[in-house]
């Protein structure tokens, strides 16, 4: 376990400066504020900045041999199989999905939406639940805005309410914000990029590999290739960042 610690002007400043500079996903860290910060008088003085503990699990580093594809799916590299032997993500459908009651919904709800009030930007906020998950999505003008770049701005925000939402409820809640149906357009794109990095080592007979990814991503894309009989995917990196590598099955 290693720990880092970060400063910024608020808290989601600083978890997001541990965002970038760790390259983990926001949703991912393991965060402790141990200093509030102050705005100070009239935010000009006597200001104080708000300090965070970040906790981050370093696994043993696996040594790679790789090198860059340059064929016609994006960002992949062609490893020797031999060096795709680490162990596959847990690939297990989910536990029972638990249903949450209207009070849950309509507090998450609240939240996101006084949190949004505060950035500001107009938007309208409608609720749901499935495979127990509260779903919070964001219909407005300024969605592009709110989903960032390649999302992160949308999951910092998911963060923040989930933390929120925790605070307040006796129970663990997960909650999924999304917003001009980013989420699952980023699962079909990961979809695609599975079947595609497949199809390609079927025809080389080569492994080949993601881009690094954090858990939930992995398991998407090895969920996508399962029920191929020649095809087997494996994780392969350090930390939560890994690349998932496929590979033809001996």
């Amino acid at each position: 376990m290693e720990t880092y610690e970060f400063e910024g002007k608020t808290a989601e400043e600083a978890i997001e400066k541990a965002s970038r500079e760790l390259n983990i996903p926001v949703e991912e860290l393991d965060v402790h504020i141990i200093e509030p910060g102050s705005a100070g008088i009239f935010g000009l003085v006597g200001s104080k900045k708000t300090k965070v503990r970040v906790n981050v699990s370093r696994e043993e580093e696996v040594n790679e041999a790789c090198v860059t594809d340059e064929g016609d799916v994006d960002n992949v590299e062609v490893c020797d199989e031999n060096e795709a032997e680490t162990e596959s993500d847990e690939t297990d459908s989910e536990t029972v999905a638990e249903s949450y009651s209207d009070n849950y919904l309509e507090s998450s709800k609240e939240i996101l939406e006084k949190l949004l009030s505060l950035i500001p930007v107009e938007a309208t906020v409608s609720v749901g639940q499935a495979k127990g998950k509260i779903n919070l999505n964001v219909e407005g003008d300024a969605s592009g805005v709110l989903i960032g770049r390649k999302g992160k701005t949308l999951d910092a925000i998911e963060y923040i309410v989930n933390r929120l939402v925790n605070n307040t409820s006796d129970k663990k809640i997960k909650v999924v914000v999304d917003s001009e149906n980013y989420r699952q357009r980023h699962i079909d794109s990961l979809n695609e990029l599975a079947l595609k990095l497949g199809e390609k080592v079927k025809q080389q007979k080569k492994a080949l590999s993601t881009p690094p990814l954090n858990p939930h991503d992995r398991r998407i894309v090895h969920l996508a290739l399962k029920k191929d009989d020649r095809l087997d995917t494996k994780s392969r990196g350090e930390g939560l960042l890994k690349k998932v590598v496929v590979i033809l099955k001996k």
